[in-house]
């Protein structure tokens, strides 16, 4: 059963169990997730933020950015895209690129960069590495997000308790992702409210 998403939620695991908030196939730990909060019609959009420098068109489809051997704390980050009024918009495009653990992003290919469409419920998933940190930036994940036939939404992730949160010029509270820790992996939830 699916309870009623709202922006932010803390995820108890590093993936879901049957009967949790968001039911993922393919999940490789189980715990229970915690309360999801109501989530009320005329919700604020997700704050936009700028591309940056980075952004790399025709990324490969897929949900999965963690490569063998590859460095970095691993992360599941998953969610819904929602409209205003909280309904679920099924279709959507999601398109991440990121860091790597040591703060550099690949200008050459592909590698940490990925899109993928939220499912017939609204839901996205993404499996990844937490990115580092780098000069004048705080660990962050870059995405755009759009609805069919409607407007691009770009935003940034960041993440709680880093340090260089109080100093990045870019870090925005609204945008923090919810994590808990579950089996070395990091849980994240996000919820994209676009409208």
């Amino acid at each position: 059963m699916i309870d009623t998403p709202t922006r932010r939620v803390v995820l108890g695991a590093g993936v879901f169990a049957a009967g949790s908030l968001l039911m993922v196939d393919g999940s490789m730990a189980q715990a229970p997730l915690a309360p999801t909060p109501e989530c009320h019609d005329g919700e604020a959009a997700t704050l936009p933020q700028t591309e940056g420098p980075f952004f790399k068109p025709s990324s490969p489809e897929r949900i999965e950015l963690l490569e063998e051997g590859m460095a970095g704390q691993p992360i599941e980050l998953v969610g819904f895209v929602l409209t205003r009024a909280c309904k679920p918009i099924a279709g959507a495009l999601l398109d991440f690129w990121q860091a790597d653990d040591k703060g550099r992003y690949d200008n050459y290919g592909f590698r940490l960069r990925g899109h993928q469409f939220s499912d017939a419920e609204g839901r996205y998933r993404l499996r990844s590495i937490v990115p580092g940190a780098y000069v004048g930036r705080t660990r962050h994940i870059h995405v755009k997000v759009q609805p069919r036939g409607g407007r691009v939404l770009t935003a940034q992730l960041y993440f709680p308790g880093e340090a260089l949160n109080r100093t990045d010029g870019l870090f925005r509270k609204e945008l923090l992702v919810r994590t808990a820790k579950n089996a070395g992996w990091l849980a994240g939830r996000f919820d994209f409210v676009v409208g």
